[in-house]
């Protein structure tokens, strides 16, 4: 398994040996439960689905909790597929815990960044401000639209908007410690969410890629 569902507990520092300072994000992640196996003859695709955090029963719709009872499994509030290339391993009613993953590994990080409601150009897309000397009436207006010729604002002008609320990976994140008694992972890096907030991880996609040496 390389995916792993939890929450976003917050940020703190840890020291190497020789005392380098690394700032880490806290994630809290499974205990998982595999709640159904799609399998190629019978779905179309191989795939694994994983539930985490427990729900009442009565905040659940009724084929989902069909569902659950089918598979013998506890109900869950968030559930997530891993697709496979080939048939699943593991089998309904199998835990995954934070131990999928080791010192070292890379992974990816999915969350949802936190909303920051409209928001103009300095502050959503990092614009520069005018003067606020000398009569100037543009100080942090995001100035021309368009030119006379067009005659209108072109598609994809970065403008005032709705800022964050928005799906995000932080890709290749180091994993540098793991405490399975309180199944927490230590990344090296920033996670988008606030404290608490659900999150995914996954096994890194594409890695750092660095230069062939001559």
């Amino acid at each position: 398994m390389t995916l792993i569902l939890g929450r976003k507990r917050g940020m703190t520092q840890l020291f190497d040996a020789d005392g380098t300072v690394h700032g880490v994000t806290v994630v809290e992640v499974g205990p998982c439960v595999v709640t159904q196996i799609r399998t190629l003859e019978k779905d179309g695709y191989n795939a694994v689905q994983l539930g985490w955090g427990d729900i009442a029963d009565k905040r659940l719709a009724k084929p989902q909790l069909g569902q659950f009872k089918k598979n013998g499994t506890t109900p869950k509030r968030h559930l997530r597929e891993e697709r496979l290339v080939d048939a699943a391993a593991c089998k309904v009613g199998d835990t995954i815990t934070c131990e999928v993953f080791k010192a070292g590994d890379l992974v990816d990080v999915v969350g949802t960044m936190k909303g920051r409601g409209f928001a103009g150009t300095i502050k959503r897309h990092n614009f520069g401000r005018g003067p606020e000397t000398h009569g100037c009436m543009n100080v942090r207006q995001p100035g021309s639209l368009a030119s006379k010729r067009i005659g209108k604002v072109v598609k994809g002008k970065r403008l005032p908007g709705h800022y964050g609320d928005t799906r995000e990976t932080s890709k290749n994140l180091r994993v540098v410690r793991i405490d399975a008694a309180r199944n927490l992972l230590y990344l090296k890096g920033s996670v988008a969410g606030y404290n608490g907030a659900f999150i995914q991880v996954r096994t890194a996609k594409t890695g750092v890629k660095t230069k062939a040496k001559a």
